[in-house]
């Protein structure tokens, strides 16, 4: 071998390290599996990501848990560094601060149409936080309507007395049991071993959960309450994102802010489609009486007010809310 050829060759190694070397790879924890739309929303935006950088930054997905993290721990995660990335549950982060309940109010806000709105003051707020946690906040989007799922037919409020129902988080356990259930708050890992035991008797989720844990299995009724809104936030460690050149920096929020869009239209079609899914596999839809329904609004009422005492810089933002969608 030439001379010559020793040193192209030598030249390619080093052109070939500096290019690796320029890649940064992040990690991304997730903890609903592959299939739940969060996470192929997930999968879309590093997709995305990885063609808008130019192939220099790399996000890899770690659907169900895999990095060992359950919802509760995703904030903190991010926070130390665990995890670069995280798909965050809102909501069960209020061990951390009881601001990230405020989407949660039982029944501040009706549809997608007026989260949307709530979101115009609410964001704000929980990017200040995410800060806080030394991570930014890059796209957020909320689960579908909710429903509680039985394995009784419920007629009257007082048929929910004494039934043991999951919540994903405080304000969905304080509602359920302002009806007389016995709500339980219990990371999504622990769910369906409690329903195969009957150490729970029914859940309050959104339909893609529902289907995600082929419901059916275990539960026959369907009940659209709406009660309560969550959403997700991806969020990146703020050390990693400081540490990106700014055009990636750039790139990859104009990718977030382009997609978070058709996320949200995804999570709406998600939810019609799950419905389908599990009445095409044996549950029952049943649609709640005007008489039965004023009788939850009126006992999850207490609920609501409880909240804002408790967390009383929700209050405000509720209030701008609800001036700007009644026009005031």
């Amino acid at each position: 071998m030439t001379l010559k050829s020793l040193l192209m060759g030598a030249a390619t190694v080093v052109l070939m390290a500096q290019t690796a070397g320029a890649e940064t790879r992040l990690s991304l924890s997730e903890v609903l599996p592959d299939g739940n739309f969060m996470t192929e929303n997930a999968k879309t935006f590093a997709e995305a990501v990885k063609e808008a950088t130019d192939g220099e930054v790399v996000i890899t997905v770690h659907p169900a848990g895999s990095l060992g993290f359950k919802g509760p721990d995703q904030l903190g995660a991010v926070r130390d560094g665990l995890a670069d990335m995280g798909d965050v549950n809102i909501s069960q982060q209020v061990g951390l601060n009881p601001l990230f309940g405020a989407e949660g109010v039982p029944f501040l806000v009706e549809d997608m149409e007026d989260l949307a709105a709530y979101h115009e003051v609410l964001r704000p707020e929980f990017e200040k936080l995410a800060e806080r946690y030394n991570q930014k906040i890059l796209y957020m989007v909320p689960s579908p309507a909710q429903y509680v799922y039985l394995k009784t037919k419920v007629e009257d409020i007082d048929d929910f007395h004494g039934i043991t129902v999951r919540g994903a988080d405080k304000n969905t356990v304080d509602i359920v049991s302002s009806l007389g259930m016995d709500g339980i708050a219990m990371p999504w890992g622990e769910l369906l071993p409690a329903l195969a035991s009957g150490r729970v008797q029914g859940v309050a989720t959104s339909a893609t959960s529902g289907v995600d844990g082929k419901f059916w299995e275990f539960l026959d009724y369907i009940y659209p309450t709406n009660h309560t809104w969550g959403s997700n936030a991806v969020t990146i460690n703020l050390d990693k994102w400081n540490s990106l050149s700014e055009e990636d920096r750039t790139a990859i929020q104009k990718v977030a802010t382009d997609l978070q869009p058709g996320f949200w239209d995804i999570s709406r079609q998600s939810d019609v489609n799950s419905v389908a899914t599990m009445t095409e596999n044996g549950m029952e839809l049943v649609e709640i009486s005007d008489d039965l329904m004023a009788q939850i609004k009126e006992k999850a009422q207490g609920v609501q007010d409880e909240f804002f005492e408790r967390v009383p810089d929700a209050k405000p933002v509720a209030d701008a809310y609800l001036a700007a969608r009644n026009g005031q």
